[in-house]
């Protein structure tokens, strides 16, 4: 599950239509939409942050953090996004969505 989050490649299986890295800035585009976005923190096989460089907020992030399940052997996929109060059903539909394309992919 980590390279489907952690890597362009991964990235575009399931997130975006298209995403590439250019040191620490990944570019997703959306329907020919590019949005930029900083890597703010990594610990491999753990959490990716990132950062929306258009985000004038520079507190809000978006992550994926991944837990083992000690009991099962499982995985866990967290992920923490900021969305203001109007935005906040969308943003539920949306990460909704994207799962689902992921747990596609993975076969789940």
């Amino acid at each position: 599950m980590w390279n489907y989050v952690s890597t362009p490649a991964g990235l575009s299986e399931w997130f975006a239509d298209e995403v590439t890295a250019d040191d620490n800035v990944f570019t997703f585009v959306w329907d020919n939409y590019p949005s930029k976005a900083e890597l703010l923190a990594v610990s491999s096989g753990n959490f990716i942050r990132f950062r929306w460089l258009e985000d004038e907020t520079s507190d809000t992030y978006f992550e994926f953090r991944i837990h083992k399940n000690e009991l099962t052997g499982g995985l866990l996929l967290e992920i923490v996004d900021f969305a203001t109060p109007e935005e906040k059903d969308d943003a539920i539909v949306l990460w909704e969505n994207e799962i689902k394309i992921l747990k596609r992919i993975l076969g789940l």
